[in-house]
């Protein structure tokens, strides 16, 4: 297994805070890594949504968050053409409910600020 992480940022949405997190991957199986990587570095966090593309394979989960968060992610993945990446978004409540399409919202606001990081790094040694 190889997991880079290739770019990282925070977004903070009514109290809560949104980890995202890009990954560069070998294998769709590198995706338990990122999870545990989440799961030890978020320990507060209640939801670790993701989209994943690596060849054929793709797949997205909300972890029980309401809305459609890993749909959100998808989408940003594929507006930026991302192949063998994962898109991973870690959510702190912050004791405000913001609804499904604030919660989607953010999720994908929070995706979109890690991609276009990533973008903006990769132009620098291009």
């Amino acid at each position: 297994m190889s997991v880079r992480e290739v770019a990282a940022v925070r977004l903070d949405e009514k109290k809560s805070k949104f980890y995202a997190h890009l990954y560069e991957i070998d294998s769709p199986d590198d995706i338990a890594e990122i999870r545990e990587i989440h799961d030890k570095t978020y320990k507060k966090a209640a939801h670790h949504c993701y989209a994943a593309v690596c060849g054929n394979f793709s797949d997205s989960r909300a972890d029980g968050e309401v809305g459609s968060p890993g749909r959100a992610l998808q989408e940003v993945m594929d507006h930026h053409n991302l192949g063998s990446h994962v898109l991973m978004v870690s959510r702190i409540f912050g004791g405000i409910k913001l609804g499904p399409a604030g919660v989607s919202r953010a999720f994908r606001e929070a995706g979109t600020g890690a991609v276009l990081e990533y973008e903006k790094t990769r132009k620098k040694f291009d």
